[in-house]
């Protein structure tokens, strides 16, 4: 089932927490910030939305850190309901992709809750000081990979952002499917 994200909230601080990379090490979000940013992905292995657009994530990804805009990518989806979310599985879609950004497990989900996650993926453009101001699409791709001209949403939004700290007021939410929460106990 498709999901949309709220609006983006300008100004919300960025949370920080330290989780498992695919690379066996302990990431603090915080710490991937670029001098001029940071976006904090929510991304998952199977989801179809993400799949299809996978390769421009990390074109992006790489190209934002040209203009000093980190990048880390969290799966928070229960990975024993959805086995093709596993932390194993987080390692191989890591690698078959090239990943150039650290891509963490949020295995309790609580940051996935902190920030609001809404859907994968869900994009977060903070400014320098921390500050949110990009809440919105990578492109105008869904399920299906979009034409090679279309407008990069997050990477205009991101290099405004590097630019001047603000991020643009029209902007455009993500969709994907909903984040997979664990059941209450």
């Amino acid at each position: 089932m498709a999901a949309i994200p709220p609006v983006c909230d300008f100004g919300w601080k960025a949370v920080d927490a330290t989780l498992l990379g695919v690379d066996g090490k302990r990431h603090s979000i915080l710490e991937e910030a670029g001098p001029r940013g940071l976006v904090v992905a929510f991304i998952c292995n199977h989801c179809p939305y993400v799949k299809a657009v996978i390769r421009r994530i990390v074109r992006d990804a790489r190209d934002l850190k040209e203009l000093g805009i980190g990048f880390v990518a969290i799966n928070s989806n229960d990975g024993e309901a959805y086995p093709a979310d596993s932390y194993e599985n987080m390692k191989i879609f890591a690698r078959e992709n090239a990943f150039p950004f650290p891509y963490l497990h949020d295995d309790d989900q609580t940051v996935a809750r902190a920030y609001g996650a809404a859907c994968t993926p869900d994009f977060f453009g903070f400014n320098a000081a921390g500050e949110l101001q990009y809440r919105g699409r990578l492109d105008a791709s869904r399920k299906e990979e979009g034409a090679p001209d279309l407008r990069r949403d997050l990477f205009e939004a991101m290099r405004q952002v590097a630019e001047t700290g603000r991020g643009p007021r029209e902007q455009i939410a993500s969709i994907g499917c909903s984040i997979k929460w664990r059941e209450a106990v």
